[in-house]
């Protein structure tokens, strides 16, 4: 009788994404503090990753982009709004709503953050092969948009 090893061969692709994002993000923080950001931290990406920079998000669309609950979103949005880089407006379409809007420097600092990412993608480019990089940024996409898609629309384990 064989069995299966406790131990799969290799490791999740969930664990390596998370090792490549851990990497980039390690990086984004070093050169955001060197551009005069040194007050943005991590925690603040669940706002800065997901807001639409134009019109700004209501926090519950923030938090479920980030995948997060809306107090720990609202703690990071209030931190944000103390150190200059947001404000909560009325929601235009619903008085009783706020919306979380970047200030000019808050948009800034999300620009900043969003060009070092694209450099950085750059850098890893170079080194491992345009191909390479955008055959993993395709795969991501591709992922991401079907895990995004309604229950109604496409399998979720459809390939």
């Amino acid at each position: 009788m064989t069995t299966e090893p406790l131990i799969p061969p290799r490791r999740p692709i969930a664990a390596l994404l998370n090792e490549v994002k851990v990497a980039a993000v390690r990086k984004l923080f070093v050169r955001l503090h060197e551009e005069g950001f040194e007050h943005v931290r991590e925690g603040h990406g669940c706002v800065f990753g997901f807001i639409d920079i134009e019109h700004g998000s209501r926090l519950t669309e923030l938090a479920e982009r980030a995948g997060l609950t809306k107090q720990a979103v609202g703690e990071a949005a209030t931190e944000l709004e103390r150190l200059g880089y947001a404000e909560r407006i009325p929601d235009p379409t619903d008085r009783r709503a706020k919306i979380i809007k970047l200030t000019p420097s808050g948009v800034e600092a999300c620009l900043t953050g969003r060009r070092i990412f694209a450099e950085i993608e750059r850098e890893w480019a170079e080194e491992l092969g345009e191909e390479l990089i955008g055959g993993l940024r395709e795969a991501a996409e591709r992922i991401a948009a079907a895990e995004r898609e309604p229950a109604g629309g496409r399998s979720r384990s459809a390939a």
